[in-house]
C-alpha cells in the first residue's frame, strides 16, 4: 500500500511566511534588538542587583499603605465605571439596540474610549486634578469603560434571540427587553468579566502611579529617582504579593459564581 502523498504548500503560504519573516527582521532593525548589548551589560545589572539586595524594609510600612491606596484606586475605577459601561454596552450591542445610528455612535465612543491608554488618560488628569489617586481613579474610569463595555456588548450579542425576539413581538420596547431577556441571560457572564476587569485594574493602577497618579508605584518611581534599589526592591515584593492576593481572590469568586 503506498503511503499517503502529502499535499505541497502553495504559493500563498511562501508568500506569507516570507512576509512574515521580512517583518521581523525589519522589527529586529528597528528596535535595535542586540542579544549581544544585554551580555555586554552585566555589569551595570551586577551592580543594580547588589544595591537592590537585602531589600530596605524601613519602609516596608510606608509601602503597605500605598498598596492600599493602589487597591483603593483599582476598585474604584472599577465600579464608578459600572454604569457608563453598563450604558454604552446597551447601546452597544445589536441585541438590545435596533437603531444603527445609536449602535454605530456607541461603538464609536467605546473605540475612542478603549484606543486611548490609561496612562495617557492619567496624564490628562494629572495636569487637571495635580497629582494623586484621584487623576488614577479618573483614568481608569475612562479607560474600564471602553473596555468593559465592548466587552458587555458582545457578551449582550451572544445570548439567545429567542427570548428577546418573542418580547419585541409583544410590543416591548428596547429597554424593557434589554431589562428583561438580555441582562438576566448574561449576568453571571457580566460578573465574570467585571472581576476581571478589576483584577486588570489594580495591576494598572501600579504603572499610573509612575505618571504622578498615586499609590505604590508612585513610591516605586520615587526611589528609582533617588537610586534607592533596595528601597524599590521592598516595594515590588510588596506588588508582587498584593497582586497574587488579588488574582487568587478574583479566580476564588469567578469558580463560585460558575458553580
Amino acid at each position: 500500500m503506498n503511503p499517503p502523498t502529502r499535499k505541497a504548500p502553495s504559493p500563498v503560504a511562501f508568500i506569507v511566511i516570507a512576509a512574515l519573516v521580512g517583518v521581523h527582521v525589519l522589527a529586529w532593525q528597528g528596535t535595535g534588538f542586540s542579544p549581544g548589548a544585554l551580555v555586554e551589560g552585566w555589569r551595570g545589572m551586577a551592580d543594580f542587583l547588589s544595591q537592590s539586595f537585602p531589600p530596605d524594609l524601613g519602609v516596608l510600612g510606608d509601602s503597605l499603605d500605598a498598596a492600599v491606596v493602589t487597591l483603593y484606586i483599582g476598585l474604584l475605577g472599577t465600579t464608578f465605571s459600572i454604569p457608563f459601561a453598563l450604558l454604552l454596552g446597551v447601546l452597544a450591542s445589536r441585541a438590545t439596540t435596533p437603531n444603527s445610528w445609536t449602535y454605530q455612535i456607541a461603538r464609536s465612543i467605546l473605540s475612542v474610549l478603549r484606543s486611548v491608554p490609561d496612562v495617557v488618560f492619567a496624564l490628562i488628569f494629572v495636569t487637571a486634578v495635580g497629582l494623586g489617586p484621584f487623576a488614577g481613579v479618573l483614568a481608569l474610569v475612562f479607560h474600564n469603560t471602553g473596555v468593559m463595555g465592548k466587552l458587555w456588548a458582545e457578551a449582550m450579542e451572544e445570548t439567545d434571540p429567542g427570548p428577546r425576539e418573542a418580547l419585541r413581538v409583544a410590543g416591548a420596547s428596547g429597554a424593557q427587553t434589554a431589562v428583561n431577556a438580555v441582562l438576566p441571560a448574561v449576568l453571571p457572564q457580566m460578573v465574570g468579566l467585571l472581576l476581571y476587569r478589576f483584577d486588570v485594574n489594580v495591576r494598572s493602577s501600579l504603572v499610573l502611579g509612575l505618571v504622578g497618579a498615586g499609590g505604590i508605584g508612585f513610591l516605586i518611581n520615587q526611589s528609582i529617582k533617588l537610586f534607592r534599589f533596595d528601597q524599590m526592591v521592598t516595594h515590588i515584593i510588596v506588588v508582587v504579593v498584593v497582586v497574587v492576593l488579588v488574582d487568587q481572590l478574583s479566580a476564588y469568586v469567578r469558580r463560585r459564581l460558575a458553580t
